[in-house]
C-alpha cells in the first residue's frame, strides 16, 4: 500500500476556503451592470463595493485605493510602467528593480524596456540582498528618472517572507517609488 501523499505547495495554491466558496456562489447569482441605477445594477454595486471594503480592511488602506484586476499579470502591467500616476500626477520613473526572486509577471517587466531593469540578488536563504539593493539605488541616475522597486512579501514557492519593511525604508530613502505583491501574504499574515 502507497503511503498517503503529502501536498507540499500549499504557499501556491491550497483549496478553496469554504467562506470564499460561500461568498463565489453568492456572488453568481447577482447580475447587472454595476454602472447602471436599476435594481440589478444597484445590486451588482454594492457587491463590488462590499468586496472592495473587505479587501482595503486586509490590506490596511481606504476602500479607494483598491484596484480589482484578473490576476497577478494585469496587476503588474498596470503598476509596473514609467509613465505611473498618483492620482493626477504623473511620475517619471526612470528604471525598475526587481528581485531575483519574483513572479514571471513582474520579471518581464511590465511596461519597462529591458534595458531599464536591474535584478537584485537574494543570498542563499532567498532573503532579497538589501545592501545589494541600497548599492543599485545609490548608483541610480535620478536625471532618467525615479527608481520603482518591486519586491513580494512572501514567495509563492518557498513561503520566505521577505524585509519589505526595511527595503521600503532604503527605497524611499531614495525617493523611489515602492511595489510589494502580497498575495502570498492575504490572509495569512499581517499586511
Amino acid at each position: 500500500m502507497a503511503p498517503p501523499r503529502l501536498y507540499l505547495d500549499w504557499n501556491a495554491t491550497a483549496p478553496l476556503h469554504p467562506a470564499a466558496r460561500a461568498a463565489i456562489m453568492r456572488a453568481i447569482d447577482v447580475f447587472g451592470n454595476p454602472n447602471s441605477v436599476h435594481g440589478e445594477g444597484r445590486a451588482a454595486r454594492a457587491a463590488i463595493e462590499g468586496a472592495r471594503r473587505k479587501v482595503a480592511a486586509l490590506a490596511g488602506t481606504d476602500a479607494g485605493n483598491v484596484v480589482f484586476t484578473s490576476g497577478a499579470t494585469e496587476a503588474a502591467n498596470l503598476v509596473l510602467t514609467s509613465d505611473f500616476r498618483m492620482g493626477r500626477t504623473p511620475l517619471r520613473l526612470g528604471h525598475l528593480y526587481f528581485s531575483a526572486i519574483e513572479h514571471p509577471a513582474v520579471r518581464e517587466g511590465g511596461r519597462f524596456a529591458k534595458e531599464k531593469m536591474t535584478e537584485i540578488p537574494v543570498t542563499e536563504a532567498g532573503i532579497v540582498d538589501l545592501d545589494a539593493l541600497g548599492r543599485l539605488l545609490d548608483a541610480h541616475d535620478k536625471a532618467a528618472g525615479l527608481p520603482m522597486v518591486a519586491i513580494m512579501l512572501v514567495n509563492n514557492e518557498t513561503g520566505i517572507v521577505q524585509p519589505v519593511e526595511a527595503a521600503a525604508k532604503i527605497v524611499h530613502a531614495h525617493g523611489g517609488l515602492f511595489v510589494v505583491d502580497a498575495v502570498q501574504a492575504a490572509g495569512r499574515i499581517g499586511l
